[in-house]
């Protein structure tokens, strides 16, 4: 088999998750290029981590791509993109690189698919149910943010209709998601974000109850030809409620993909749009019958994939071995596997599900349980690596004490 070299932008739990995917795969190491160490990679031995500090700039980013490829020219090169905006840069710059395998679309969706009220759009074209939406273009009083004009009651959802540019503008008690209680709460937040220089529109949204066990993780890979060819569903069953990780999938427990009452409208959107590469979306159960609705699609592998990987749908080997391949099948996971990138205490005390809480429990008893940073492999004689890891996990217990809505 030839060589395969792994090459990751970014060092977060993303990036651990796809090279641990593909040290499970295929034994190799992964090459990874991020502003700063992290912790969620720190000491690993599965990445030869280097810092290049200006590596998130396009001029920085391709020199040090394409000096990297002049440099291992006998094997397969396979490009990840580990946070939006790496994901933007290789999207942005394929064309520059045809050396990589790149698993990511077209530029030309970039804009209609990042853009949640464009994307809310699409969905409406394809039957897909989205919560009921006001978009916003700049601050606005508190008369026109009355239920009346909204047409929905608070409280309200408050979001970013671009995430890639909210994120280049930070501020004091910036959050991924705002939930407004009034008309007063709202203004307060959509005049903040806009004197940030945030300059995209702004999402309002009705609020659907539920906790975190009323979400789902959804991720598909489609090939090169706009083919999808492989789906997996994830039951959540606990968040993270940190101000800027609010909304990071905690713990997921794979359920029966095909028989998910979107799955074929999801495949149909993305066929439709020639998408290629790893999507994934964010969805929520409304509590009744078979009402999901989507809120936003994802242009890259979550940071939680995983939770894929661990059901058998290896990202590593959808990149390598189905992207550019032959081919119209399409893999719907239907294994069931508890995911986790905290403790299962903390999964367990935190998932307001019982039922949930107890089929994952079961799912470990019977070995089907994954931690993506307790890897064996990657510890094992490796005390650097395991302090960091156990630490790291000692955290996120406090984290969870300190963060977790108080009922």
């Amino acid at each position: 088999m030839e060589k395969i070299y792994p090459v990751l932008l970014g060092g977060d739990l993303n990036c651990y998750n796809v090279a641990r995917a593909f040290h499970e795969a295929y034994g190799v190491k992964s090459v990874a290029f991020g502003r700063y160490a992290i912790s969620a990679t720190k000491y690993s031995s599965l990445i030869d981590f280097t810092i290049e500090p200006k590596i998130d700039t396009d001029e920085v980013m391709l020199r040090v791509l394409k000096d990297y490829a002049a440099k291992h020219t006998d094997g397969r090169l396979i490009l990840f993109g580990c946070t939006d905006d790496y994901a933007a840069m290789i999207i942005r710059h394929k064309a520059e690189l045809p050396m990589y395998t790149c698993p990511y679309t077209d530029e030309s969706l970039v804009a209609p698919l990042s853009r949640k009220a464009e994307f809310y759009e699409i969905c409406e074209k394809h039957g897909i149910p989205y919560p009921a939406t006001v978009v916003l273009t700049e601050t606005v009083s508190q008369n026109e943010l009355s239920e009346d004009k909204l047409g929905f009651p608070y409280p309200i959802i408050i979001k970013p209709s671009s995430s890639v540019d909210y994120w280049k503008h930070s501020f004091d008690g910036m959050k991924k998601v705002y939930i407004a209680k009034s008309p007063a709460d709202a203004e307060k937040i959509i005049a903040e974000i806009y004197a940030s220089g945030y300059p995209e529109k702004m999402i309002l949204q009705e609020f659907i109850p539920g906790g975190d066990a009323s979400m789902r993780v959804f991720t598909a890979f489609s090939d090169s030809k706009g083919k999808v060819r492989a789906m997996c569903l994830g039951h959540t069953m606990v968040e993270e409620h940190t101000p800027k990780g609010l909304g990071n999938h905690a713990a997921i427990v794979t359920e029966d993909t095909e028989s998910f009452p979107l799955t074929m409208k999801l495949k149909a959107l993305l066929e439709d749009l020639k998408y290629t590469g790893f999507s994934n979306f964010d969805i929520k159960y409304t509590g009744s019958g078979d009402d999901f609705r989507v809120f936003e699609i994802n242009l890259r592998q979550g940071r939680s994939n995983m939770y894929m990987t661990a059901a058998g749908l290896n990202v590593a080997k959808l990149a390598t071995e189905v992207y550019d391949s032959e081919g119209e099948d399409c893999v719907f996971c239907s294994k069931e596997h508890f995911w986790h990138h905290v403790p299962k205490s903390v999964a367990y005390k935190f998932t307001e599900d019982p039922t949930l809480v107890d089929k994952a429990k079961a799912l470990a008893k019977a070995g089907e349980e994954t931690s993506s940073l307790w890897y064996t492999p990657d510890i094992f004689k490796n005390p650097l690596r395991f302090a960091c890891v156990f630490e790291q996990l000692r955290r996120q217990k406090k984290k969870f004490e300190i963060y977790y809505p108080k009922k």
